[in-house]
């Protein structure tokens, strides 16, 4: 009987210890994202999305050119699908925990919400911010997702989204090369 529940406890823990080895495989540490946009149908904009995890949360950085002036929601939406004329099949903001529509800095927003991207008076447009909330790991990764660009400037308060108009630029983010 001792020596049954000896083997039994040995292969127990040999199991979990196998389990958990297999998972650390599986499931590496992604530490950058990277998103390319394109332009909707009718549209003008391009240009590149990139995620850095970093030790106080995930650097996001973009370079986007074919905007018309002016301020424009940005957003993390649902799917990672671009494949329709006008980006709708990307679905909402990304909002996993359910939360009211609001801006970066907001106290509550959903996980998505960016704000408003400014371009400049050819067009382009540049962004660089340090997030706490958009996570490259783990069951709310914005791994697979879509960078929604909207028409209009995002008022950062109507519900559900922002009143921000047409989108005008998607792109999916997926996982990049480490950087050295």
């Amino acid at each position: 009987m001792r020596k049954n529940i000896f083997f039994f406890f040995i292969g127990t823990i040999t199991g979990i210890y196998l389990m958990y080895e297999i998972g650390q495989r599986s499931f590496p540490l992604i530490t950058r994202a990277v998103a390319v946009i394109h332009s909707t149908q009718g549209n003008m904009v391009t240009g590149t999305v990139t995620f850095q995890k970093q030790s106080n949360g995930t650097h996001i950085h973009a370079q986007l050119q074919g905007l018309t002036p002016g301020k424009h929601g940005f957003h993390i939406h649902e799917l990672g699908d671009c494949n329709c004329a006008d980006a709708m099949c990307t679905k909402e903001h990304f909002n996993p925990t359910n939360q009211p529509h609001g801006g970066l800095n907001s106290k509550k927003r959903h996980v998505g919400d960016m704000g408003n991207i400014i371009a400049d008076k050819q067009g382009d447009a540049t962004l660089d911010i340090v997030d706490s909330i958009i996570r490259l790991n783990g069951p709310q990764t914005v791994i697979g997702r879509s960078i929604i660009l909207h028409a209009d400037e995002d008022d950062l308060v109507s519900q559900p989204s922002g009143n921000a108009g047409a989108r005008i630029g998607c792109g999916v983010i997926g996982i990049a090369k480490e950087k050295k």
